[in-house]
């Protein structure tokens, strides 16, 4: 039986993943994402033609690899059919969806938007009703994909959910949709996703045991972990290589290499704790060379220096064989880069990662830029600045660097021998 290898985020989320499944997909099988929603995106771009996706695996782009959509995820059939299926001529054969996944409805992101004005501290969530759908998951009160084979039963069990949660839509000044109105929408996504509806973790069992290759990616990143970010600024479902295990079916044997997606610098969408964010010209500099605003929401990042303490925690936690640097070229003529070594906490310094990120303050240490790496693709090629840049990250997050993104572009990538 083949493993499965893995590609997961080491920072808040927006690493680039998406370049590195596509490049690491060109030679899989099959491509399966494993938890989070519509709220991740993925920006790849091939030959100048960009492709934006929130739901489907990167993997899309191979013509010879499956596209699974595992049952850790929610989907949103509105966000399925009319963003993202349309950027592709036929996709029927190709991806499927877990008939154990739990749906996304339009209700569950006006729950989200309305809780969120309430807030007195928001979280600065994406309002697309992740945190929502994946509540009722636990409560036991969801609705799963496979629900729509079905679909007048379906109907009438969320008439009974809106009329049990009648104070709370009342409360948020949410309407309730008409029998007849949430029939016909729940017939055009039967209509549009029972193609692909599947058991997938039959499927990826069967994958394994033939021998073929299968790649598994996973949305945001390790600090936004429902359990081992920086709660309560993260996001609802496990983003940790162990999140694939819960999310497709998988037990921890069958997990091979785990690639570990890092920039070469730190980014954040949202609230929350980010220690090395810089609130200068820097911080800007790397917003606007690096185009640093949200695939799925437009917000502009919150941007810093690369944070070795949470990434040497983030691959230990994700159990990570090498990490694939992205963009490297953003900082481009950089006289001084600095890297966060070290946190100050409670009058004491600290190489690790504490319950509560709020109050530690960075420890840098500053290293000498380079003219520029942008388009490069070959190791030997990239300045000696860089080389020592990349060394040095290697060394504070005890991982080896085996990938190094310089553009978008996916030829682009410096695989390190």
């Amino acid at each position: 039986m083949k493993q499965a290898n893995m590609i997961v985020g080491l920072q808040w989320g927006d690493e680039g993943k998406g370049k590195i499944v596509d490049h690491l997909a060109q030679n899989a099988d099959a491509v399966c994402r494993f938890a989070g929603g519509h709220n991740a995106g993925h920006t790849i771009v091939v030959d100048g033609t960009k492709y934006a996706l929130h739901l489907i695996p990167s993997g899309v782009l191979n013509e010879k690899a499956m596209n699974i959509i595992g049952n850790g995820v929610v989907i949103s059939p509105e966000n399925l059919i009319d963003k993202e299926l349309k950027q592709f001529d036929n996709l029927k054969g190709r991806l499927f969806i877990s008939d154990k996944a739990h749906l996304l409805l339009p209700y569950h992101a006006l729950i989200d938007q309305g809780k969120e004005r309430l807030r007195k501290k928001a979280i600065g969530t994406t309002g697309k009703g992740i945190g929502p759908a994946y509540m009722d998951k636990i409560v036991r009160v969801g609705h799963r994909v496979g629900e729509l084979h079905h679909t007048e039963k379906l109907a009438d069990k969320i008439i009974s959910y809106f009329e049990s949660n009648k104070t709370l839509f009342d409360a948020l000044e949410i309407e309730i949709p008409t029998y007849e109105g949430l029939l016909k929408d729940l017939n055009h996504y039967k209509t549009e996703l029972e193609p692909y509806i599947a058991d997938t973790t039959q499927m990826v069992w069967d994958y394994l045991d033939s021998g073929k290759r299968v790649l598994l990616e996973g949305a945001q990143g390790t600090m936004l972990d429902i359990d081992h970010g920086t709660y309560p600024f993260v996001t609802s479902s496990n983003t940790v290589s162990a999140g694939a295990c819960t999310g497709l079916g998988l037990n921890p044997k069958n997990i091979g290499k785990v690639t570990g997606i890092a920039k070469a610098y730190c980014t954040r969408v949202g609230n929350g704790p980010f220690p090395s964010e810089d609130f200068g010209e820097d911080g800007d500099r790397m917003a606007d060379v690096g185009h640093e605003y949200g695939t799925t929401t437009g917000r502009k990042r919150r941007c810093g220096w690369f944070d070795a303490v949470a990434a040497k925690h983030a691959s230990r936690l994700n159990g990570c064989d090498q990490i694939a640097l992205m963009k490297l070229d953003v900082l481009d003529g950089f006289k001084e880069i600095k890297v966060c070594v070290a946190y100050e906490f409670e009058g004491k310094e600290i190489d690790y990662v504490p319950y509560d990120l709020e109050d530690v303050k960075p420890i840098y240490k500053s290293f000498k830029g380079w003219d520029m790496v942008e388009g490069v693709r070959e190791y030997d090629q990239l300045p000696i600045e860089a080389k020592e840049y990349v060394k040095v990250l290697e060394e504070l997050t005890s991982t080896k660097i085996g990938i190094i993104s310089t553009s978008p572009d996916r030829k682009d990538t410096i695989i390190v021998k």
